[in-house]
């Protein structure tokens, strides 16, 4: 059993520049208003080379693809697009090997980047076909989803689903330089605004407990999008992400800690077919389950799992399991990527702020999940 305890941090000075420290990989986040005008301008001085792509879906390019298109080409970029379908249906070998064909026909070279516009799956994507074509040409984050915006964009983790598992095929990855626009978020619809919540909520659980209080205090504000509780939640999530990414680029054992919640939210996505949960819905249910199990192996005290919960449903997010099978389950947490040794591994708070990482035996994991959903219906999914 690995204990982890929480780093010296201040989240007030988190700045609107921060920068994941890898060597010469490293690159730099920046949270500022207006960044969707002005990607050309940030770009330039990366020295990237004058061809670009943007790898987005249709309900982003509807709203952002055109003054992203006119910034770059303001500045010189011979810039070319690619819509992929919304949400995981495009997170896919078949959709990778359509961004390469692409990529392959009109030609592009070493010099050209690929940019990411939009959540986390084009993110994902454009990242592995990057990693992949011509064995690595330049990636750019630009999410514009709050769950890519604090997560999925930093770290460098891209890849596809399998039907197995989700995330089961892709690369360590880093982009060079992570965008991120806070007014994005304000088209964001409201259901996929409180699936971001779930990563944020997760960073106070796993590594700041005053950060946790303010969402506990101040969630009334974050939900209504307002600008000084929004940047401050923006800044905070990725200087926690990016310190934690620095100090484990490869989920060694540090970075670990950003699966809390992910074990049990990964098996629920993959035996409901990715039809529904929204990510952060399926991660938020993951953490509630988290904590009671480690409330069930003497870990954690009665507390903390009501707290964690309580956040988690004032935040409008499931928090109940469903009525699933758990022998569905438990298959789909044994092909996860975060199996080690062949034991299912959990990443478990002790406190607010404080979390545990544990293999788990089957018998206990069993029992856990009968006893949270005593009531369910346990039947199999249906293909999917």
């Amino acid at each position: 059993m690995t204990t982890l305890r929480p780093s010296v941090f201040n989240p007030i000075a988190a700045a609107d520049r921060l920068t994941v420290s890898l060597g010469d990989r490293s690159y730099d986040i920046l949270v500022q208003k207006g960044l969707l005008d002005r990607i050309g301008k940030e770009l330039t001085p990366l020295g990237l080379g004058p061809s670009a792509v943007i790898i987005t879906n249709p309900i982003v390019k509807r709203l952002y693809a055109a003054r992203v298109i006119r910034g770059l080409k303001a500045e010189g970029f011979d810039v070319g697009l690619m819509v992929v379908p919304e949400g995981e249906a495009a997170k896919t070998m078949q959709w990778l090997n359509r961004i390469l064909d692409s990529l392959v026909r009109t030609r592009r070279e070493r010099q050209t980047s690929l940019i990411a516009l939009g959540g986390g799956v084009v993110g994902d994507l454009a990242g592995f076909a990057a990693s992949a074509y011509l064995r690595g040409i330049p990636f750019v984050q630009v999410p514009t989803t709050l769950v890519a915006q604090v997560d999925a964009s930093i770290g460098g983790k891209t890849g596809v689903n399998h039907r197995l598992g989700k995330n089961l095929i892709g690369a360590f990855y880093q982009p060079r330089i992570v965008l991120i626009d806070p007014l994005a978020l304000m088209t964001l619809p409201l259901r996929e605004y409180r699936a971001g919540l779930a990563e944020v909520i997760k960073y106070g659980v796993i590594e700041d407990a005053g950060f946790f209080e303010f969402l506990e205090r101040d969630m009334l504000r974050v939900m209504a999008r307002e600008s000084d509780s929004l940047d401050y939640i923006l800044r905070t999530s990725c200087a926690i992400k990016a310190r934690v990414v620095s100090a484990d680029e490869r989920e060694g054992d540090r970075r670990r800690i950003l699966n809390f919640g992910h074990t049990l939210g990964h098996a629920l996505e993959t035996v409901t077919g990715y039809r529904r949960y929204q990510h952060g819905e399926a991660v938020a249910i993951g953490m509630v389950a988290a904590a009671g199990l480690a409330s069930r192996l003497g870990l954690a005290g009665k507390t903390v799992v009501g707290r964690i919960r309580n956040l988690v449903q004032g935040a409008g997010l499931p928090a109940d399991l469903p009525a699933y099978s758990t022998t569905a389950l438990i298959h789909a947490m044994r092909q996860d990527k975060k199996v080690r040794d062949r034991r299912i591994h959990f990443v478990l708070p002790t406190q607010i702020g404080k979390v545990t990482i544990a293999p788990i035996g089957e018998a206990d994991l069993r029992a856990f999940l009968r006893e949270e959903a005593p009531t369910a219906r346990r039947r199999r999914p249906a293909r999917t």
